[in-house]
């Protein structure tokens, strides 16, 4: 696991990211103990945060960044399966099942992740019922977008998974100012790993989409031009 010199620590109680946290609802004396347990580390694009394999030793709160999670199958092709952004909790599936991690997390981009160590996490969640709920309702919610997955890989051609890939990053992590340009910038091969197909075929029907104007290609940024038309072919509500 590779991480990046220690930081200083965001405070847990002035965390920009903790309303959109599942700790929000945590009480000042938990919170202070969380604080003084945790570590904070900031890692460089593309660096490790845990790796596939491994054993977990806490759970990780991204305190700003963005987030890949990825799975590598038999033969070396990477496979994305879940994007996380600031407040998002990351490892906690093989945490609370006691397994190794079954994927890796990936910068996107410089980040700031605080780590809490397994005892303090499982402590907290004991006296705090509500705290419970919210990790249930997250292990449901990856369960319901894992068949999602899974019957979109089978069934949808790879234009109609473009679209809803793009569509997906719009609802993850916004626009920027102008209201139009995807507020993450991906490669091509990390595209083609969202979408699970080949990066050729990913950057020709994004040469598509910017031909009929769906999409604005600028280097590596992307504006969406037809939110409307993007979600009728995907067949998606936004």
């Amino acid at each position: 696991m590779h991480k990046d010199t220690k930081t200083p620590y965001p405070t847990c109680q002035f965390c920009s990211s903790r309303e959109a946290s599942v700790f929000c609802d945590l009480n000042h004396e938990d919170l202070e103990e969380i604080n003084m347990n945790k570590g904070a580390n900031h890692y460089k694009k593309g660096q490790v945060i845990f790796e596939e394999g491994f054993r977990p030793q806490g759970i990780f709160c991204i305190n700003e960044g963005k987030i890949k999670i990825a799975k590598r199958g038999d033969r070396g092709k990477e496979q994305i399966i879940r994007l996380a952004k600031d407040g998002d909790i990351i490892g906690y599936r093989a945490l609370i099942s006691g397994e190794n991690y079954s994927a890796s997390a990936y910068a996107l981009e410089d980040s700031i992740v605080c780590m809490i160590p397994r005892q303090q996490f499982t402590e907290t969640m004991q006296r705090n019922p509500a705290l419970t709920h919210k990790l249930i309702y997250l292990l449901t919610h990856d369960l319901k977008l894992a068949e999602h997955k899974i019957t979109e890989l089978a069934q949808k051609p790879v234009r109609e998974r473009l679209a809803e890939s793009l569509i997906m990053l719009k609802q993850t992590y916004g626009f920027e100012k102008d209201n139009k340009t995807l507020n993450v910038v991906l490669s091509r091969e990390d595209f083609a790993n969202l979408v699970g197909t080949a990066t050729e075929t990913v950057i020709r029907l994004l040469s598509d989409f910017n031909s009929e104007k769906l999409i604005q290609l600028d280097g590596k940024k992307i504006s969406l031009l037809n939110v409307p038309k993007l979600l009728s072919l995907a067949n998606i509500e936004d």
